[in-house]
Parts: C-alpha cells; sequence; structure tokens
C-alpha cells in the first residue's frame, strides 16, 4: 500500500443557527472550501482522481450528491468524479477514510475528501418525509433486536452508567468555551479558516446581491458556571442542557490527499501522514460510545499508548461522550480538544469530521506534536477513527 499524505486542509467558519452562513447554499459553501484546497497548495484540481464527500440531511439543497454539485458549482473540472456518503455524524470522516484508502489502494494518486452541513436551511429530521408511503427509518423487525432511542436519550444512559454528573457536564461545556475563546484569541485558527462570503438578503427574502464575509467561528459565547447551572436539561432528570451540548451549525471542510510519492513529485511539502482509519461499531441504544472502541482499535492496531497521541480531536456531541470516553482511555486532557470542540464551536453534522481532521492536521503543525487521533460517535451506535501523524 501507497503512503498517503495530506497537503492541504481548510475548513469554513462555523456559523450558528441563522446566523451568518444562513443565506448561503450548501453547495456554494461546499465549493468555496473545496476550490481554496488548490488555491493554497497550487495544486492542478484535474490531479485529483475522485472526490469523496460526506453529508448527513441529503435533502433539498444537500440531495442529488451534494459533493458533486458543490465541485462543479465552483468551476472545478468536470471529468472528476465524486461521490457523497452518509455514516451520519462521523460522514465527513469516513469520507475521509475512504478516499484515503482509494489512494492507498493505487485506485487513485490524489484525492479530495470533504464534508458540508447547513443545519439552518436543512434541520435535523427534514431526510424523514411526511408521506406514509415513504416509510420510516426502522420497522418491527429492527424493535425486536434493539430498542429504539435518540441520542439525547442515548447522552442521559451514557451518563448514568459512567456515573457523570450534572457538575461533569457544565464544566466540560465551560472548558469547550474557554478553549475556543483562546484558541481564536492566540491565532490557533489562522491558517485553517477560508472566510465564506454569504448573500445577504432583502425583505422579500431573495439576495439583494451584496454579501456579508463571514470569517469567523460564531459559537463562542460568555459561559460561566453560574449560567450553566440555570439552562433547563434536555431531558427530564438528565445531566445535559443546550450548553452542555454540540451546537446546530452550518459549515464544511476540505482535505487534500495523496501518495507520498505524488506530493514529491509535485514539489509539496505534506503537513501530516493518515497512519490508520477504521469504523466500528457500537451499542446503537447507548448509541455515541464509538469513540471508545475506535480509539482501542487504532491504538492496538498501532502499537500505540494514549500517552503517545499528542492531540486529540474528539466530538463534543454531548459531554458525557467525551466524559465517558476518558474514563475508559484516561488520557492527558490537555491533548483533548486543545482548542475547543462542538460544545463551544459547532457541529455542522456531515461537515465536523472533515473539519475536526483539518484541526488535527493544524494543531500537529503549530504545536510540533508527533500523533494526532480523530474520533466521532454516529448515530446507529457507530465510531470513526483517523489516525495522523505530522509530516
Amino acid at each position: 500500500m501507497s503512503e498517503v499524505v495530506i497537503v492541504e486542509a481548510v475548513r469554513s467558519p462555523l456559523g450558528r443557527r441563522n446566523g451568518g452562513l444562513s443565506t448561503c447554499h450548501s453547495i456554494d459553501v461546499l465549493g468555496t472550501v473545496q476550490k481554496e484546497l488548490f488555491e493554497r497548495s497550487g495544486v492542478d484540481p484535474k490531479e485529483v482522481g475522485q472526490v469523496v464527500g460526506g453529508c448527513v440531511g441529503q435533502v433539498g439543497m444537500q440531495t442529488m450528491n451534494v459533493t458533486r454539485n458543490a465541485w462543479l458549482a465552483a468551476g472545478l473540472p468536470l471529468d472528476v468524479a465524486a461521490t457523497t456518503v452518509d455514516t451520519q455524524c462521523g460522514s465527513s470522516q469516513q469520507a475521509t477514510n475512504l478516499a484515503y484508502a482509494l489512494v492507498a489502494s493505487g485506485v487513485v494518486d490524489c484525492a479530495v475528501a470533504c464534508g458540508v452541513e447547513l443545519m439552518s436551511r436543512v434541520p435535523m429530521g427534514a431526510t424523514i418525509p411526511r408521506e406514509p408511503s415513504s416509510g420510516v427509518p426502522v420497522n418491527k423487525n429492527y424493535r425486536e433486536n434493539y430498542e429504539w432511542t435518540s441520542q439525547f436519550d442515548g447522552a442521559e444512559r451514557i451518563a448514568k452508567q459512567w456515573d457523570i454528573t450534572r457538575d461533569d457536564t457544565d464544566a466540560f461545556a465551560k472548558r469547550s468555551q474557554d478553549l475556543a475563546a483562546a484558541a481564536w484569541e492566540a491565532g490557533a485558527f489562522d491558517s485553517q479558516i477560508v472566510g465564506i462570503d454569504a448573500p445577504v438578503l432583502g425583505e422579500d427574502g431573495k439576495p439583494t446581491g451584496e454579501t456579508n464575509r463571514v470569517e469567523r467561528d460564531e459559537g463562542l459565547r460568555e459561559t460561566t458556571i453560574e449560567g450553566l447551572t440555570k439552562l433547563k436539561t434536555n431531558m427530564p432528570d438528565g445531566v445535559h442542557s443546550a450548553g452542555s451540548s454540540s451546537q446546530i451549525s452550518d459549515g464544511a471542510g476540505a482535505i487534500l490527499l495523496m501518495t507520498r510519492e505524488k506530493a514529491d513529485a509535485l514539489g509539496l511539502k505534506p503537513k501530516a501522514t493518515i497512519v490508520d482509519t477504521c469504523l466500528v461499531g457500537s451499542d446503537p441504544v447507548l448509541m455515541l460510545t464509538g469513540p471508545i472502541g475506535a480509539t482501542q482499535k487504532i491504538l492496538e492496531k498501532n502499537g500505540l499508548q494514549m500517552s503517545d497521541i499528542g492531540v486529540v480531536e474528539i466530538n463534543e456531541a454531548f459531554a458525557s461522550v467525551v466524559l465517558a470516553w476518558e474514563k475508559e482511555l484516561k488520557p492527558d486532557m490537555a491533548t483533548v480538544n486543545p482548542n475547543g470542540g462542538a460544545i463551544g464551536l459547532g457541529h455542522p453534522l456531515g461537515g465536523t469530521g472533515s473539519i475536526l481532521i483539518t484541526k488535527a492536521v493544524h494543531e500537529l503543525e503549530r504545536s510540533g506534536k508527533e500523533y494526532a487521533l480523530v474520533t466521532m460517535c454516529c448515530g446507529g451506535g457507530l465510531g470513526t477513527g483517523t489516525l495522523l501523524r505530522r509530516g
């Protein structure tokens, strides 16, 4: 197998719900970050063999292969093929893992991985139509094997199983916000952000022809423990509130991968090497414990310990997801989401995996650490894993 390297990785700012990016079309946001890969790297987009993207809400503006439509809307070469995958919240991380497999196996020598979600325009649940003839996601045969639960329910069950309290989730929520604010103050995101020109809409809801430049993550807010404790929990007798859950967001990310031989031939200096990837199944009732199994598998397969990992990007779907993972893996928490996570920055579902990988790649360069791990929980009981090495 060929060694696969990342030569560029970028992301959009994360727009808050009904915020700066909410007037955009999904293909324009994704197309902007796709195109930026070539602006920054100097690579001719015709070098790309395939594009693999992730998206959860594949309806409306995100249906009919949003990855391909974004590529074409950005004016990129029409003969470069694209595919859109759905691995729920881990969609664009799995898209990256699949792009890695295409390059490592020799199917192509250069690929783009990416993902997008505009939750302001395509809300959660939009993919389940109201027409009775279309059916529902699961039927009685599924229910005979597994209880059908929500992610909110799963997060609370995890909290109970791992003895995680309301104080624990509130403290973790404040940590995420504090680290995200500190990262922006320190310029930690400067090398990865791509500004988006969002249309300004008139009173009739139509574009005026003017644009608003969005260049900063919009989820950051002043956060105190006192303020967090006053928030209502998501479920009765639960320990999570809106403050300790991931934010509904808009955003996209993109990654340019190729063989090391290809990078050498093009005179490019890789930012990171993809060492290994995985996708594991986990209990669909607890739903969100996948990062535990994914991390264990990645470490065991590569002969590493948690202490070898200098940067971890684990999606903060809910505080209990990370806190349960912490109890099982016992990491140095200074290495975990060092620039904040989805609680402080946002979680645009299908876009988050590529955004987390982008964050990890740039933090490896910034910090000089050797290894980074990216892992996410996914609806239905899945866990994604990507192991990166600097350079």
